[in-house]
């Protein structure tokens, strides 16, 4: 990989090969934009096939998060890290110091949070190293239930979009993934009256939606040919391919999932062929980020479940400038975010800039 060609491609600031032999700590920070505030993503740990893979990875995610903050009206930029290794480790806290030392090394530039592989165990882990980090125990916590609402909402705005009424009593939905994030999904849709289908390749996981919400379980591969009115996946990225397109058999694409679309240029436009509307996932799933916000900017649980809530809206303008400018909603979402992005970085600089604590 040529990483000075790649980073400059993707736009972004600075990458940060973190190392700590004695903690078994190996880590990757990317800081894909600081125009809009410091750089906020969460910490990812999983076990990756290559460093190289790793990298990429690290890249795709903090530029994903620099447009979701953009497009969620949060003062905060992009960024996002990754540590290599097994995430079921019971070895926790010397990885998570180590990372704490590193995301510390930054001065601020750098926030993190929690993501997948991670806790909020892990996330005090890293409180005990740098102050620069959110998700904590006892403040914002969990931010799954937001998450959830926030692309609650969004399936809302596209029903709307679609049939002109979000009502979901009558729909049926099916959601990959009975995690944190999809198993309070689940229960805000069974909440609205909606039929739901569901899959994860944990059987609890999928066993306790059952119970819980009346949902009928299907096998992992079995989900993107279920006939569903609403497909949300709400797992891994890069599901949305070649291999999935066809066998959909659904109107509205909306879930929790981070960059679901394998390549956005190919499969974006391959879903409005095939006449499916796609909620882009960094509008939808923003409830995550404005949960830790919260955290950063004292609001109240509830003030940030009513930021959450203005999902909906967001996600109409997308589909208004996907309407008015011919062009596929994952573009719309970007130009979204590029105009606020432009907007404040155009502002004038007034005297003096220092200090601003």
């Amino acid at each position: 990989m040529k990483l000075f060609d790649t980073i400059a491609a993707m736009g972004h600031e600075q990458l940060v090969i973190c190392n700590d032999t004695s903690a078994g700590y190996r880590g990757i920070i990317a800081i894909h934009s600081t125009t809009l505030g410091p750089a906020l993503g969460g910490t990812r740990f999983w076990q990756y096939e290559s460093d190289d893979a790793a990298i990429i990875d690290a890249l795709r995610l903090a530029r994903g998060m620099t447009y979701k903050n953009a497009v969620a009206g949060l003062n905060l930029g992009g960024g996002k890290s990754v540590i290599i290794g097994n995430n079921k480790t019971a070895s926790r806290e010397m990885i998570f110091r180590a990372h704490g030392r590193f995301v510390e090394s930054l001065g601020g530039r750098y926030i993190t949070a929690e993501d997948v592989g991670t806790s909020t165990a892990d996330m005090d882990f890293v409180h005990m190293e740098t102050k620069n980090v959110s998700g904590l125990v006892g403040r914002s916590g969990d931010p799954s239930p937001v998450t959830a609402h926030g692309v609650f909402r969004a399936i809302q705005a596209s029903a709307k979009e679609r049939w002109g009424s979000d009502d979901l009593s009558t729909k049926t939905v099916s959601v990959q993934g009975a995690g944190h994030v999809g198993y309070y999904l689940a229960k805000e849709l069974h909440e609205a009256g909606a039929k739901l289908i569901v899959t994860d390749i944990d059987a609890e996981r999928v066993k306790t939606v059952v119970t819980e919400f009346g949902a009928r379980a299907v096998g992992p591969d079995e989900i993107y040919a279920v006939e569903a009115d609403i497909f949300a996946p709400c797992a891994l990225g890069a599901i949305i391919n070649d291999k999935t397109i066809p066998q959909l058999k659904c109107e509205i694409l909306a879930g929790a999932a981070n960059n679901v679309l394998l390549e956005a240029e190919k499969h974006g436009v391959a879903l409005e062929e095939r006449g499916i509307l796609y909620a882009p996932d960094y509008v939808a799933n923003a409830g995550g980020v404005i949960n830790v916000y919260s955290e950063l900017a004292g609001w109240s649980s509830a003030r940030a479940l009513r930021k959450a809530d203005e999902i909906y809206d967001t996600i109409l303008k997308v589909f208004a400038i996907a309407k008015a400018e011919s062009v596929p909603t994952y573009v719309a979402a970007d130009r979204l975010a590029e105009q606020r992005i432009k907007a404040v970085g155009s502002m004038v600089r007034t005297w003096p800039q220092w200090p601003n604590k």
